[in-house]
């Protein structure tokens, strides 16, 4: 026979690994989709934590309604929520890059809601947000992602209260990378933009008399479209680079 002692044992195995895997679940990108329904990620939490349970290292037996189960319950929410949202920060300089492309282009009134996150972005920005969404599939950073989480339970085990300013640094020291990322896919299409504008400036200065909305609107629509569809293979290229290193931070933070 199992004492009451053995089996909240037991349970609890199962519960540490659950609490960091549904809050890598609500942060991450793709995972935290506001389209894809709560009872889905549960789940999807629960199937993924019960595969990986019994090969991860055996948790201190702590009363998980104690004092100190609640210390290291909180713990486990914020490892998973840190990853989570070092890649959720590579969808927002999507949304960053498309926002400062369409405001270049006279598209900053066009909005639509980005699926991803439940807002309205410019609708360049929401052709960025799905291109990224595809690429991170496609590179299966979903399962790099939960293997990160994984790895995570060997070089941070639950129980070890060594999080500190360390963590919480690291994560705001990546969102940088934010920035970074959203002006390399954007700088192209901003230079070619910004010579366009300066381009009208001098014509409406040699030609005042000419209607310099009715013709600048479309060129710059248009120019921008063109250097899109020309710096695509770029762009490609800077996600990927972005999801790696947002990765490779993700193992880093737990190291």
């Amino acid at each position: 026979m199992f004492s009451s002692v053995d089996i909240m044992s037991w349970v609890a195995q199962y519960y540490w690994a659950f609490l960091r895997m549904s809050a890598l679940f609500l942060a991450a990108p793709v995972f935290s989709a506001a389209s894809l329904p709560v009872r889905v990620r549960v789940l999807l939490a629960v199937l993924i934590t019960a595969l990986v349970t019994p090969s991860l290292p055996v948790a201190p037996a702590v009363d998980v309604f104690g004092p100190e189960g609640i210390v290291i319950a909180a713990q486990q929410v914020l490892i998973g929520v840190a990853m989570g949202f070092i890649l959720q920060m590579v969808f927002a300089a999507a949304v960053v890059a498309g926002q400062a492309m369409a405001m270049a282009m006279g598209l900053g009134f066009a909005m639509s809601v980005d699926p991803q996150n439940g807002i309205q972005v410019p609708v360049l920005s929401q052709f960025y947000v799905i291109l990224a969404t595809l690429l991170f599939v496609s590179i299966d950073g979903h399962l790099l992602l939960i293997e990160c989480l994984v790895n995570s339970f060997v070089l941070l085990p639950v129980g070890a209260l060594a999080l500190g300013e360390s963590l919480a640094m690291k994560v705001v020291l990546w969102g940088s990378q934010m920035f970074l990322g959203s002006l390399l896919v954007s700088l192209p299409a901003l230079t070619a933009l910004l010579l366009i504008n300066l381009a009208f400036g001098v014509i409406t200065r040699a030609a005042p008399q000419l209607n310099i909305f009715a013709v600048g609107f479309p060129v710059t629509i248009l120019a921008g479209f063109i250097f899109m569809f020309l710096t695509l293979p770029s762009a490609f290229n800077l996600f990927v680079q972005l999801f790696d290193s947002a990765l490779a931070q993700a193992d880093q933070l737990v190291r």
